[in-house]
């Protein structure tokens, strides 16, 4: 009998195909039975084995379909601390912000024109334009400090400091906004930069903060601690600056450049506290320059998904955008004091704070969107009847009936708004695609 020759036995070797085992996604039978593998490849795979490495490949591949534990995990002392850590740098966002967007517009709109407002509310627009200047946040830090603590901190002392400044001459400001229009402008429109420099950072380390399964608790920290601090700055220091809400309730009244240093106090105080917290080190393989962050950006730029998401958030509060600016205004226009409107929005901050966590806790697990995609609907809802509203304004005094109904309207405004809110849901969803 002849030998065979080794290259005959390598050629019949390798003519024999041993796919690797990789878990594989629960799937029904008649799902396999369509994409034509079925069973097949895991019959050929058990049959070139052994009878105890098929049974060990056996039970591997029912731990590998088993389907994943989705059950809530309790929070972690470091998630806990990461959480309080992160409400507190959210909520220094919120007084610059409360001021610029909403308090100051509000104060001022008496002795300006429409043009000059317009001038101020220039302010605003490094808050939205903050992604074209973030990869330089994220490449460039101090390692010793941390890469976020090496912003973070900076940007702190400088809104605290250009706070404390501004006091000095708010009174003065606030008197003659005309005559200090573009000194008003320049003020606020670099405290929402340095503001939105801090939230650049912020998020970044909220991604490594929290852990993965609580991730989804970013947006939440963001909601509670930014609307916490714009509700602090807009409608508790509108309420108390008011001449008839402190004559009534009895209460000092105050004053912009108090409320100046009281904000500004505050953000030394957190950046004290900062240089006693912990920065974990990042992987030096994770560290990008800016030209490889910008080309990262333009790559997820090209994702479709991220593409459609940008159209949402490009369209998707036309429907209410409106209402969200002008309807409180128009109320005080029509009658409604300021003292009323600060009490409705007071009543109405608790219902912030749980929309806020409970769209955290419902954007969890393989549909981020779904608290958005639900609320979109009753929240235009709402808008059309803020409008009627607004239409059918009675003259002043308005009757308690008609203040209830303004009330129990802002809650579930409130409520479905901060359901519906894209940045309650993009985190994890953008992280996830990324």
């Amino acid at each position: 009998m002849p030998a065979r020759s080794p290259k005959a036995l390598t050629t019949s070797l390798e003519s024999i195909a041993i796919l690797p085992r990789t878990p594989r996604t629960p799937r029904s039978a008649d799902q396999r039975w369509r994409e034509g593998d079925g069973d097949t490849i895991d019959e050929v795979e058990l049959s070139l084995l052994g009878e105890d490495e098929r049974r060990q490949a056996a039970q591997g591949a029912e731990e590998d379909v088993r389907p994943p534990d989705t059950t809530q995990k309790p929070f972690s002392p470091k998630d806990k601390r990461a959480i309080a850590l992160l409400v507190v740098l959210y909520l220094i966002q919120g007084f610059p912000l409360g001021l610029a967007l909403g308090s100051v517009p509000f104060l001022l709109r008496e002795h300006l024109s429409y043009s000059q407002l317009a001038t101020f509310s220039l302010a605003s627009y490094p808050y939205s334009l903050k992604l074209l200047w973030s990869p330089i946040v994220d490449s460039y830090f101090y390692r010793k400090l941390g890469r976020r603590k090496s912003w973070i901190l900076p940007m702190q002392i400088v809104i605290g400091s250009t706070m404390l400044a501004l006091s000095f001459n708010a009174e003065e400001f606030m008197e003659n906004p005309a005559d200090h229009i573009y000194a008003l402008s320049a003020a606020f429109t670099a405290l929402v930069t340095f503001s939105a420099t801090q939230d650049i950072a912020v998020d970044g380390w909220a991604l490594t903060l929290l852990s993965e399964e609580n991730l989804a608790y970013a947006a939440t920290c963001q909601t509670i601690g930014l609307n916490t601090g714009f509700f602090a700055s807009f409608t508790v220091f509108l309420a108390l600056n008011s001449e008839s809400f402190a004559n009534k309730w009895h209460l000092p009244r105050l004053h912009l450049s108090t409320y100046l240093r009281f904000c500004s106090a505050f953000s030394f105080l957190v950046t004290i506290w900062l240089l006693f917290v912990k920065e974990d080190q990042e992987p030096v393989e994770e560290d990008l320059s800016i030209s490889s962050v910008y080309k990262t950006m333009w790559k997820i730029c090209k994702l479709r998904h991220i593409q459609i998401l940008c159209v949402l958030h490009l369209f998707a509060k036309i429907g209410w955008a409106a209402n969200d600016a002008v309807t409180s205004l128009k109320m005080v226009e029509k009658g409604l004091g300021r003292e009323d409107l600060a009490i409705a929005v007071l009543i109405d901050f608790p219902f912030q704070i749980l929309g806020g966590w409970v769209a955290g806790k419902w954007s969890r697990g393989e549909k981020p969107l779904r608290p958005w995609m639900y609320a979109f609907w009753p929240r235009l809802i709402l808008a059309f009847i803020a409008t009627l509203i607004i239409y059918f304004f009675p003259k002043p005094p308005i009757s308690l009936g008609f203040f209830a109904m303004i009330v129990i309207h802002t809650v579930f405004q409130s409520f479905a708004g901060y359901h519906s809110v894209l940045e309650s849901s993009v985190v994890p969803f953008a992280h996830r695609l990324i």
